[in-house]
């Protein structure tokens, strides 16, 4: 069994984390986001305009039978590719143009993965 534990950084004292839940404009689109660094979950809690204090909540997951992306396998520019397919670039068309060129070529399909 292989177990990690992952962190998520919140305003709320309270989680429980939904499938299917978030926004589609955020860095890989919806989803519950964790990561294994206490720290960064700790600067997540307090990412809000008014700055108030917020909670960091511990994870395990068993990570058994799933099919995990890892990133840091890739080139770098697999990484931007995803984080542009949930960008709003609808204001530039020129953008829009060259970001479907950019993860035409560097982009990963993901929909394999868990």
């Amino acid at each position: 069994m292989a177990i990690i534990t992952l962190f998520h950084g919140s305003p709320h004292e309270s989680v429980t984390p939904e499938y299917g839940l978030g926004n589609d404009k955020h860095d890989y689109g919806r989803g519950f986001y964790l990561t294994k660094s206490v720290e960064l979950a700790k600067e997540w809690a307090v990412c809000r305009p008014d700055e108030s204090n917020g909670w960091v909540h511990q994870y395990e997951l068993d990570t058994n039978g799933l099919r995990i992306l890892d990133f840091q396998e890739h080139n770098v520019l697999a990484w931007l590719a995803e984080l542009m397919k949930h960008r709003d670039a609808a204001d530039s068309k020129r953008y829009r143009v060259l970001a479907a060129k950019f993860i035409a070529k560097y982009g990963i399909e993901t929909s394999s993965y868990d």
